[in-house]
């Protein structure tokens, strides 16, 4: 169980690499790698599902090149790039990150707005797990074109990759991420000359810049247009990116990484494809491979399974920082989480987010077995974290930037239409896969609401039974029974005004009291990351006792020697091999009656025995650590 709580931002400098060419090319490699990667598969899949199996039509082609260029202009370009990404939290981006800022703005008094965090944290899990898969199978499945015999080997293949792919994180990104920036600028050169080499044969189809092109096609094609659309939807996937990796390259290279190469590269790529198709609809089995002659598909085939590479990368980065940040928050349970760098900040690994996305990863493989059976299950997950995203951009506008309510409505209700528009046409392809995401986020959804709600039983029970400080304090001086031992003792606690269970089972039944004793507490900000100059801060209560507060930022992995290292020569003089640190180890048990329901409270207890040693967590050598334990009935 962790002691950290939330307490008030305090203001705090945001991490930046210095050269913005240096950032740009970085956005590129990681923030455009999953949006990069979808002219693999995304015309395929809404030209499909338009001609439901019948034979294609210029029309068709229009209307749907149409709808694909206006979902880039609209949705990336209009709300993400120029409207959402002003929205940020001392520089830091994402779901969680919106959660945190309004928690603080609003006093924590609107629990939707924690239920709307919750959600779109947990659906963007959903899409950490489906993008590798549809990625890479959608890249070897060019081997066919190559050599149809290789079609055996591609499931094979695909599902090596990915296994090679998650077995090597815990070596950490740094060492190839320099290639990353590089190989994604060449990925986007080579699609805009395959788009401009067909497009240059057939200019006809820059009609579909018109919209009204997108509009008649859906309203002429029923059902199949909805369906349709839904597959388009797949052009975006990927957008969040934008936002969520804001902290790590800044707002303006990512802006600036979008108009000049990102946003001209897939226009091209697509309007590319559409032309080849106006021509040779028979290509549309894979319209992407077929817009570069024979001679350069396995190259192609090669490039395109290194940009899906990088692609994944940056999802599976995404979701470590975001259990990281759940973790901070209270959301989820202590994980062991790990550093791959000692100088850039993003570089983490958590071992049991990764081979728990790895198993996620190879069932969907084997299950879907292609890219288009797997694009049915591709959507629903980033529509829904957009339409979040939208609704709380909404509360944004009203707090953070003090718009009326009508200024703040009538700037993002076209763009909540558009997303709920989206929405409804993926959730016609429940049944055909888009229950999987859906599936996850809501497990992932009750976890988080158990272990949050489960953790605030825990703490008033704990809080219940404790004694205040002060009056413990006095209640031992001068007490002949208790032996006074040399060192530091430092006791951690989420109430530095009461006495810490650790410290009263301590001298209850070994009679025992420290030279110097520290009320510890640890406090989680609602900031990414927190100045040292700010990290600690020290009260003096008496001659033997001090308490002490440690601040950490939600995206910052708290290392509690460290910082209190940080105090030397302030107010004592720290030395670790004579200090000892005082942890209470709580057994969760379910109660009867229980303050939750019966599986709830299961579920709290099997996640508070998953949850990491504190010790680990707080970075607090195993040696110097004394764990007291206690049980609590939830």
């Amino acid at each position: 169980m962790s002691d950290a709580v939330i307490a008030p931002p305090t203001a705090t400098p945001t991490h930046r690499p210095s050269s913005f060419l240096t950032l740009s090319l970085g956005s590129i490699g990681i923030v455009y790698g999953d949006i990069g990667t979808s002219p693999l598969y995304a015309l395929k899949e809404s030209l499909t599902a338009a001609s439901a199996g019948g034979a294609l039509t210029p029309a068709m082609v229009l209307g749907v090149m149409s709808l694909v260029l206006w979902t880039l202009i609209v949705i990336v370009t209009l709300k993400y790039v120029l409207l959402i990404m002003r929205a940020d939290n001392h520089g830091e981006g994402g779901t969680l990150t919106l959660m945190a800022l309004l928690q603080h703005v609003m006093h924590r008094r609107f629990a939707a707005i924690s239920l709307l965090g919750m959600a779109g944290a947990a659906l963007f899990y959903g899409d950490a797990i489906i993008t590798p898969a549809i990625s890479v199978l959608s890249a070897v499945e060019g081997l066919k074109l190559v050599e149809p015999a290789f079609d055996p080997f591609i499931l094979p293949l695909a599902m090596a990759i990915l296994i090679g792919l998650f077995v090597v994180q815990f070596r950490g990104t740094a060492a190839v991420a320099a290639w990353f920036g590089p190989i994604m600028l060449l990925w986007f050169g080579v699609m805009a000359v395959g788009g401009v080499m067909n497009l240059a044969s057939d200019l006809s189809v820059l009609n579909a810049i018109n919209p009204l092109y997108g509009i008649d096609f859906l309203l002429h094609h029923g059902r199949a247009g909805l369906i349709a659309l839904g597959a388009v939807f797949l052009t975006v996937t990927g957008a969040e990116a934008l936002y969520a990796d804001m902290g790590h390259f800044g707002r303006k290279p990512i802006r600036v990484a979008w108009f000049i190469v990102v946003f001209p590269a897939l226009a091209l790529c697509y309007l590319g494809q559409g032309a080849m198709l106006l021509h040779h609809p028979e290509r549309l089995e894979n319209p992407f491979f077929f817009l570069f002659p024979e001679w350069a598909l396995l190259p192609m085939v090669g490039l395109a399974t290194a940009a899906t590479i990088i692609a994944s990368q940056a999802v599976i980065s995404g979701a470590y920082s975001l259990t990281q940040q759940a973790i901070q928050l209270g959301l989820l349970p202590r994980m062991d989480i790990r550093r791959t760098s000692e100088t850039e900040k993003g570089q983490i690994y958590i071992p049991r987010v990764n081979w728990l996305l790895l198993i996620a990863v190879l069932y969907l493989v084997f299950a879907f077995k292609s890219s288009s059976a797997l694009a049915s299950a591709y959507g629903i997950a980033v529509t829904g974290t957009m339409v979040i995203t939208s609704i709380m951009a909404y509360f944004v506008m009203r707090k953070c930037w003090h718009w009326s309510a009508a200024v703040a409505a009538l700037v993002i209700a076209p763009f909540i239409a558009v997303d709920l528009i989206f929405l409804m046409a993926n959730m016609l392809k429940i049944f055909e896969g888009g229950w999987i995401p859906l599936l996850i986020g809501g497990g992932l959804m009750a976890v988080m609401i158990t272990w949050r709600r489960g953790s605030k039983i825990v703490a008033r029970k704990t809080v219940r039974e404790e004694v205040n400080l002060n009056d413990f304090i006095a209640s031992i001086s001068g007490s002949s029974s208790i032996s006074r031992v040399r060192g530091v003792a430092v006791f951690l606690t989420g109430s530095p005004n009461s006495t810490p269970t650790s410290l009263m089972h301590n001298l209850k039944h070994n009679k025992v009291l420290h030279e110097k004793n520290v009320i510890l507490s640890v406090i989680t900000e609602d900031v990414p990351r927190v100045p040292e100059h700010e990290r600690s801060s020290t009260e003096i209560v008496n001659d033997r006792f001090s308490r002490m507060t440690l601040r950490f930022g939600y995206m910052e992995s708290p290392n509690v020697p460290k910082g209190i290292a940080g105090c030397q020569g302030r107010d004592f003089n720290f030395d670790i091999m004579n200090t000892s640190f005082f942890l209470s180890r709580r057994v969760i048990r379910p109660a009867t009656p229980s303050e939750m329901p019966r599986w709830q409270s299961l579920l709290f207890a099997n996640m508070a025995k998953w949850a990491d040693d504190a010790s680990l967590y707080f970075r607090i050598p195993t040696g110097r650590a004394v764990e007291v334990g206690m049980q609590i009935n939830v």
